[in-house]
């Protein structure tokens, strides 16, 4: 009888009639948005790496469907989407995508696995901010990468624009950035709490 909200992170399809609301971004238009990012510094295509949170996070596999379904060109029928093989010149590499479980020493780690395998690795993709929530230690790892950075041979894509992350960008170290309005969620879910509170209904899904 407690109605339940979601926020930043939506449950699962098949537990959706569990919660009465989710309110945060649109998880699919950050990866749209990361996608159209890395078709700028290279419409050719290449080889791309994605790195997100964990296989079952319905929001990193919203924002996995989003990058693939737009390099692909092609809308696939659920997260998180269909693997990219050759698709409008894109594929992804082996080994990918990379899952991180939300731990960022593992995540800066596997950053600097990855480009250290394939040094001609066209785009690296993270779905969210992780390897970036350790400047110091993704900085370490980015500034090896920071001349194809800036010539465009490597597309090194983020999600989230904390301000640490807007420096990180600011020096040259990220190609891009996708931000969301996490101040926003949380603002608006106060309000969906106090409106269910009073018996009010609320819109579902209310996207910041």
């Amino acid at each position: 009888g407690i109605p339940v909200l979601t926020w930043d992170s939506d449950l699962l399809d098949k537990d959706k009639a569990l919660r009465i609301a989710y309110v945060g971004t649109k998880n699919y238009d950050i990866g749209v948005n990361l996608a159209k990012l890395a078709q700028q510094i290279k419409p050719q295509g290449g080889t791309i790496c994605i790195q997100s949170g964990g296989a079952a996070a319905a929001n990193h596999n919203e924002r996995m469907q989003g990058i693939r379904d737009t390099l692909s060109g092609m809308k696939s029928s659920a997260p998180p989407g269909e693997k990219l093989t050759g698709q409008n010149g894109w594929k992804e590499a082996d080994g990918c995508p990379l899952y991180t479980d939300d731990d960022f020493p593992k995540s800066v780690q596997q950053m600097e696995d990855i480009l250290g395998k394939y040094p001609n690795l066209d785009a690296f993709v993270p779905t969210g901010g992780f390897p970036q929530f350790i400047p110091q230690a993704y900085r370490k790892v980015a500034e090896k990468y920071k001349a194809k950075i800036a010539d465009k041979s490597l597309a090194l894509v983020v999600a989230d624009t904390l301000p640490v992350q807007i420096e990180i960008l600011k020096d040259g170290l990220s190609s891009g950035q996708v931000g969301q309005r996490p101040f926003e969620m949380g603002y608006k879910a106060m309000f969906f709490l106090k409106d269910l509170k009073e018996g009010k209904t609320v819109q579902d899904p209310t996207y910041t």
